[in-house]
């Protein structure tokens, strides 16, 4: 364990260099994995002896900019710690794959099972905006979330976003009784589901009641602008091209987003384009843009979830080869 301290000119020294809500001390603090706090008009950074000096001289470096500026930016941080070796991309710090999730609920470890799903996580970590495809069962969902609560909990996002198309699954639910919040809950439900397993009932209640977490049908997105907000959308296969351009506009400042779909469950009506199949083609190329495509290898439901999946495929495949029109270029059925 190693150990450096700076000098400061006081307070206000310290505000500029720690940022607005420590934000750029967190990210120095992801970036390098030492511990930096303050006390008596010093800055102290311990942790292992090479990193502990890129992170000092990284804030040596800050020092100077804050007193010419008399400000700090998130991209002075970001410029001054990639000189130091540190790797960052979209504005986020990397972490490795193998890294557990931290959600810090009731001892529980979520940690990538797959190299498909640590490669996912890593793209979430790493880019403003991922998208997702794969089978049912491969973490799509599960993880955006897990992540969703990490960056919710470690402070780097003000609120959580979780947005599903209403779109019917093949069938018609008819009327629904009850108020609002009773009718979308079946279509919301599947993010519902996997949010309470790493957020305490009563927490999560409370969040929702201070809007720190919304879980709300894609709709609702328009109009808004979300700042410094971890934004995911589920089924996104199921949403038309001007849908899926309405919510990807929503990204404002500070914010991340995951837009995760099967391509093979399209509950669109026949002949309307999916937005997600659309998106990809548009934005796969843009930088900062990730694309993971999942497949059945990184299913981890129950064992036979893999199998059916493929015997689907398989089937579909063979459909396809005998002139049945492709359904991921129109949306067709």
């Amino acid at each position: 364990m190693s150990e450096a301290t700076i000098s400061t000119a006081g307070p206000d020294e310290v505000l500029m260099l720690f940022g607005p809500r420590d934000q750029h001390v967190r990210k120095l603090r992801r970036l390098f994995g030492v511990d930096i706090t303050h006390r008596d008009g010093r800055v102290r950074v311990a942790g292992e002896e090479s990193k502990v000096g890129a992170a000092a001289r990284v804030l040596e470096r800050l020092r100077v900019i804050a007193r010419k500026k008399n400000e700090l930016s998130v991209g002075d941080v970001e410029t001054a710690a990639t000189e130091e070796g540190a790797v960052v991309e979209s504005g986020r710090p990397a972490r490795p794959s193998s890294e557990t999730i931290n959600i810090q609920h009731a001892g529980r470890k979520i940690t990538p099972r797959t190299p498909g799903q640590a490669k996912y996580v890593d793209a979430i970590r790493t880019h403003d905006l991922t998208f997702a495809t794969g089978p049912a069962g491969c973490g799509k969902t599960y993880l955006a979330v897990a992540t969703a609560v990490e960056a919710y909990k470690a402070g780097e996002v003000r609120k959580i976003v979780l947005v599903r198309p209403a779109v019917e699954a093949g069938e018609s639910l008819g009327f629904l009784p009850g108020d609002l919040r009773a009718k979308l809950n079946p279509y919301l439900r599947p993010l519902m589901d996997a949010l309470g397993e790493m957020v305490d009932y009563d927490q999560a209640r409370g969040l929702m009641e201070q809007d720190l977490i919304e879980i709300i049908p894609l709709a609702y997105m328009r109009g808004r602008t979300l700042n410094d907000a971890f934004i995911i959308l589920d089924e996104a296969q199921n949403t038309t091209v001007a849908q899926m351009k309405m919510f990807l506009t929503r990204m404002g400042e500070r914010s991340k987003m995951v837009v995760s779909g099967d391509a093979t469950q399209l509950d669109l009506p026949r002949g309307v384009r999916s937005g997600l199949h659309d998106a990809l083609y548009r934005l796969s190329k843009i930088d900062g843009v990730s694309v993971i495509r999942l497949g059945t290898h990184d299913i981890v439901r129950h064992r036979l979830v893999q199998a059916i999946v493929e015997a689907y495929e398989a089937s579909e495949r063979r459909e396809d080869h005998n002139g049945r029109p492709d359904s991921s270029t129109d949306g067709s059925h």
